[in-house]
């Protein structure tokens, strides 16, 4: 491996206030890491973007630890090993890692997964069958428990997580109901992904349209935006609705703020109608994933499950395509093109 090539890495410069900027990151050029005794050396060829890496950019308490000022941003990666001192790893294995924003990283092995690029492209792993394909399989098989002919409903229903609630509530027999930002979004939830109904909650008779997809309420809702989505969803929800809460990137931007208390009257909601609202992180149910990985493969292989992926070319351009896509600017699962 020739020892002129240099590492680039996208580190955290400074936490944010609202949405980030590109000033809250900074770009770093190094020497390659060295892999040690038992390690692997790995290229990365495919950077995931997701939004819980908003909240690792800030320094709050939360279920698991921030990124550190100048530390590299973390996130999901699809690389290649060039150079490997472990037995487990030949250079050229595929692998999906844990490599952060940069393009070269080493490993000791652990958590690493061989891909097989003949079963499905490897981004695969990082969309439809990898972390937000299990989210939704989770939290929809764990929480939601869809019965046939109920309703589930989900917004960002054409991302990554939604698009597969979506498909997995079909396949177990319900209506699904997508909320989309868009006209080409709605579309493609409705034509593409198979669902019963696709709504644009950018239209004026948004909380209308919702009323009349769902004529006999709702039974899970899929959580991932917040909101004014939630706010014109809860007044639908059927007695013992189950509500998986996976997300709420119409918040994470916010700043603390006082305004009208809206506790009291969810409290009363969930108490009058026997509500189970229930939040949940995917690694909670970590020894499904090989049941999720088996059907999820199989659904994709007879066509019962389709995604869409939106990558974006060079590491250099994922501050400005992460924060696109916290402004709900992506179409599909958003990937960063690293290298070839």
């Amino acid at each position: 491996m020739p020892e002129a090539l240099e590492n680039v890495r996208v580190t955290l410069a400074s936490r944010p206030r609202g949405l980030p900027s590109p000033e809250n990151f900074r770009t770093e050029r190094g020497p390659l890491p060295t892999a040690a005794e038992g390690e692997v050396l790995l290229q990365v060829l495919y950077l995931s973007l997701d939004p819980y890496m908003r909240g690792r950019m800030d320094d709050a308490k939360s279920y698991a630890p921030p990124v550190a000022i100048g530390g590299v941003m973390e996130g999901g990666t699809v690389a290649r090993v060039i150079r490997s001192r472990n037995s487990n790893f030949a250079p050229g294995d595929i692998v999906l890692s844990h490599s952060g924003w940069q393009t070269y990283a080493t490993s000791s092995g652990d958590g690493l997964r061989r891909l097989d690029a003949t079963q499905a492209p490897v981004t695969a792993a990082l969309g439809v069958l990898g972390m937000p394909g299990f989210t939704a399989y989770a939290g929809l098989r764990n929480i939601g428990r869809p019965k046939p002919g109920e309703t589930v409903v989900v917004a960002a229903a054409s991302g990554a997580v939604g698009s597969v609630v979506g498909q997995i509530a079909k396949i177990e027999g319900a209506r699904a109901v997508g909320i989309a930002g868009g006209p080409e979004k709605c579309a493609f939830v409705r034509d593409e992904l198979g669902f019963d109904v696709a709504i644009d909650h950018r239209a004026k008779d948004f909380n209308a349209q919702l009323a009349l997809a769902c004529p006999d309420g709702i039974d899970v809702y899929f959580e991932n935006v917040g909101g004014p989505v939630a706010e014109a969803v809860f007044p639908l929800l059927n007695d013992f609705a189950r509500i998986p809460v996976c997300g709420l990137i119409a918040h994470y931007n916010n700043e603390p703020a006082e305004g009208v208390d809206r506790l009291p009257g969810f409290m009363r909601a969930v108490l009058r109608k026997s509500l189970t609202v229930r939040g949940f992180i995917q690694r909670e149910f970590a020894d499904q994933r090989p049941d999720f990985l088996s059907e999820a493969s199989a659904w994709l292989a007879d066509g019962r499950l389709k995604f869409r992926e939106d990558i974006v070319d060079g590491l250099e351009n994922a501050p400005e395509a992460f924060i696109g896509l916290l402004q709900g600017k992506n179409f599909g699962k958003l990937i960063v093109r690293v290298s070839e």
